[in-house]
């Protein structure tokens, strides 16, 4: 077992998603913004290997505006060397990694630019971890959208863009995990027929929405549809309900005792656990010592 946190490591002094406005778009501003993103994940991933915290979710901004018409500038060739460097240090200390398209990638959409425009942000993602040189356990994690007033009929068509429009070196990462909102462990099951991607299980959208599956039922669920040698394990984005917020809202450190309840739940079913959990590695320190503690890492 993996356990890590996402995107931003808030005891360092630096980010890995700088960005500037679009207006001041130059491509000097470009490779200026890009080293320095790349140089704060390398920071942030020794900082990981140095605390144990194995699974990191990188950040879709390391570079600014790339899947934009825009960004024309070759960046893919000009970062090449650094991107491997940094893959050949993920490879060497055993780390898992992903990325996590934002909102606005929604491939079920009935409006085709929105379509056109998710996938060339997934192509753009890909192409990190392609140009890292990380297998296909690297994965893209991707909601399964809207409903629109017809969910058979969106899931169909989310089935049709992903065998049809979508390269295979982007269908060979994608998962979809279940939301708090539209689409529950069974919708994504249905997913899964249609498409063969693997589901990323997420407990708090689970509690959000289901079918009555309970926990490990549901856990158990999602981890059958990995394939180890092409996916890796099942990958779990764990969190908890924030107090007194709107249902789903994660919370802002980790209760020790609920993270140490879901463990025992889940005993025995191999997975990596990225924590959405506000106060990022602060609460993934906790977490590994949990783990540690019940013998799970």
């Amino acid at each position: 077992m993996k356990i890590g946190y996402p995107c931003i490591n808030e005891t360092l002094d630096c980010s890995s998603s700088r960005t500037f406005r679009l207006a001041s778009y130059s491509e000097e501003r470009l490779i200026q913004t890009v080293e320095q993103n790349l140089s704060c994940l390398r920071r942030i991933l020794e900082f990981n290997v140095e605390n144990d915290l194995r699974f990191f979710r990188l950040t879709s901004g390391l570079v600014p505006f790339a899947s934009h018409p825009i960004n024309t500038y070759n960046w893919q060739e000009h970062f090449k060397l650094t991107l491997r460097r940094l893959g050949d240090y993920i490879k060497r200390h055993n780390l898992r990694i992903s990325m996590h398209p934002d909102q606005f990638v929604v491939l079920n959409s009935p409006n085709p630019q929105t379509v056109q425009n998710s996938i060339a942000e997934l192509v753009y993602q890909g192409s990190i971890l392609d140009l890292m040189g990380l297998d296909t356990t690297a994965k893209l994690q991707i909601h399964g959208g809207g409903a629109y007033g017809d969910k058979e009929t969106a899931l169909n068509r989310f089935a049709e863009v992903y065998h049809t429009q979508l390269p295979d070196a982007v269908k060979a990462r994608l998962c979809v995990e279940n939301d708090d909102r539209t689409y529950s462990l069974t919708d994504c099951l249905v997913l899964h027929e249609l498409t063969g991607m693997p589901i990323i299980f997420d407990n708090l959208h689970h509690e959000c929405v289901n079918n009555g599956e309970p926990m490990r039922e549901a856990v158990m669920l999602a981890a059958q549809t990995w394939q180890p040698e092409r996916d890796g394990i099942l990958m779990v984005d764990y969190s908890a309900q924030s107090p007194g917020e709107r249902k789903g809202k994660h919370v802002q450190s980790i209760g020790e005792q609920a993270f140490h309840d879901f463990l025992v739940e889940t005993e025995g079913i191999d997975m990596d656990i990225m924590l959405e959990i506000k106060d990022k590695e602060a609460s993934a320190h906790k977490a590994v010592a949990v783990a540690k503690e019940l013998g799970r890492i």
